[in-house]
């Protein structure tokens, strides 16, 4: 996996959501509560494996100060996704 620098994007923070994009296209987005339960969480296809998902979860960690959670349904990339978590605590 490549390292992803967040220097290169956008970062849009609106209420629950953080939004990754550059001058095209949105790379990834993540909503969550104040709980630090994660609703929702996308990575552009493009941009899979690069670690634009750890990264989204590292600023909802930092801006709630809790453990990530991910919300049921797991979708099988979400289910991949929580086993990378889980070996990244």
């Amino acid at each position: 996996m490549k390292s992803f620098d967040l220097e290169s994007f956008e970062l849009v923070e609106l209420d629950s959501i953080f939004i990754l994009k550059n001058i095209n296209t949105t790379i990834g987005f993540v909503r969550f509560n104040e709980k630090g339960e994660v609703e929702y969480i996308f990575v552009n296809p493009i941009f899979r494996k690069q670690g634009v998902a750890n990264k989204l979860l590292q600023l909802v960690k930092q801006k709630t100060g809790k453990e990530i959670v991910l919300q049921e349904p797991i979708s099988p990339l979400g289910s991949k996704l929580l086993r990378s978590l889980n070996e990244w605590k």
